[in-house]
């Protein structure tokens, strides 16, 4: 891995509930590979203030003086690598930061903490990273248009440099975790993440996640707004945000960490990550936790009945209030491309079975606190949904009948997952 010497340190800045403008929360060290991160005296002593300081997550970093020991197995405090961007974010900073090369370029070419101090500032969650500890700089992007965001999106696949204006504007999706191209818009008083067709899809992979999150929604599942867009003959995903809050003056933001900052796993643990241990957690550390594992299982539920084998712990995630986690909305919930009928979940779901069917999620249910007659009543509603909906939900995505034809029984309900 190559380190930038100026990147040593960095200063995080937080969000405190239902404030517009940060305040610095503490200091990131790099020393030997690994990050710690330690807590301003400034921060600790608003104990006593109107909107007195949270810990950033009390499991990992409490509110506390000195260096904080990083759990067992990890480089960097899990609750702040959340804030990191991921493979795609990744890819648009080497892109800026090395041009051309950016194609070949390793994502290690980078150290974490320039990652965190190169990508964009209306990252998920309510921190950011900043160079000062008493001045913070937003990077901010350009205006564009949807077309252009497509197209830089497109370049930066093909790792060609960027314009400066559209190195900008794409740039401000580099914070946001996932693999697949995106950028970040505002329209009409409400902030979208924009996902964008790739060059190697083999199918419209966008009308897909449409189709999933549509259904999910349509299923009685608590999942973020959606809505297609086509610019430059290119469909374009719209999600809406659900970590900001839209104020008279501006925008607040919400806290959020991964289920794998709730396990406590490093990236090369995430394996072993189950449904089943999310559930005991919900039902200890969550608000309403008999509704949530309901919610939690009708997720599971559906990520196997629609083929989204890509349920791993950075794409469930909870709201963090300083004292409570509350599950976010559902999203990346987007159907995998499959070859076959056999296919595993990957998360575990009970015990050391991750097969994608539905007698899995049948022998998880005492996990979520359900009855067999309760679960096979979630799942019946749920293949119900899916189907009465199919036909009307792929006439509004546009779907055509190609792609119509390769989703159907083989994503969504393959034999596999009903047998």
């Amino acid at each position: 891995m190559t380190s930038n010497p100026q990147n040593k340190a960095a200063f995080v800045w937080i969000w405190l509930p239902g404030e517009m403008q940060p305040v610095v929360a503490g200091k990131l060290e790099a020393n030997n590979g690994t990050i710690h991160f330690n807590y301003g005296k400034s921060y600790l002593d608003r104990i006593n203030d109107l909107n007195p300081a949270i810990p950033i997550y009390a499991p990992e970093l409490p509110l506390q003086a000195g260096i904080l020991p990083l759990l067992n197995g990890l480089e960097i405090p899990n609750c702040i690598r959340d804030a990191a961007p991921d493979a795609w974010g990744r890819r648009v900073i080497i892109n800026k930061q090395f041009g051309l090369k950016g194609r070949n370029a390793d994502t290690g070419s980078l150290d974490e903490l320039t990652y965190l101090l190169e990508s964009g500032s209306d990252r998920i969650g309510a921190l950011d990273f900043q160079r000062s500890p008493t001045e913070f700089v937003p990077r901010v992007p350009n205006n564009a248009s949807l077309e252009e965001l497509q197209e830089s999106a497109a370049r930066v696949e093909q790792g060609v440099p960027l314009s400066a204006e559209l190195d900008q504007a794409l740039f401000h999706g580099s914070s946001i975790g996932g693999a697949r191209p995106k950028a970040q818009v505002e329209d009409r008083g409400t902030k979208y993440i924009a996902k964008f067709s790739s060059s190697s899809d083999l199918y419209s992979v966008v009308k897909a996640e449409y189709l999933a999150m549509r259904l999910a929604s349509l299923a009685g599942l608590n999942t973020a707004p959606v809505k297609l867009f086509k610019a430059a003959g290119k469909d374009i995903l719209l999600i809406e945000r659900f970590d900001r809050i839209a104020l008279e003056a501006g925008w607040a933001r919400k806290s959020m960490v991964s289920a794998l900052t709730l396990f406590g796993l490093s990236e090369m643990m995430a394996r072993y990550a189950s449904y089943e241990d999310l559930a005991e957690i919900i039902r200890h550390r969550f608000t309403q936790p008999g509704e949530t594992l309901k919610e939690l299982y009708g997720r599971l539920v559906f990520n196997i009945l629609c083929g989204n084998t890509d349920d791993h712990a950075r794409n469930h995630a909870a709201f963090w209030d300083g004292k409570e986690l509350t599950l976010t909305p559902a999203y990346d919930i987007c159907p995998q491309g499959r070859t076959g009928n056999e296919a595993t979940q990957a998360m575990l779901i009970t015990g050391a079975n991750r097969f994608s069917q539905i007698k899995t999620c049948l022998a998880a249910a005492h996990h979520f606190l359900l009855s067999r007659q309760a679960a096979v009543d979630a799942i019946e509603r749920i293949e119900s949904a899916i189907r009465d909906n199919w036909e009307r939900v792929c006439e509004e995505a546009e779907l055509s009948p190609v792609d119509k034809n390769y989703l159907w029984g083989r994503q969504f309900l393959n034999p596999f997952s009903i047998e």
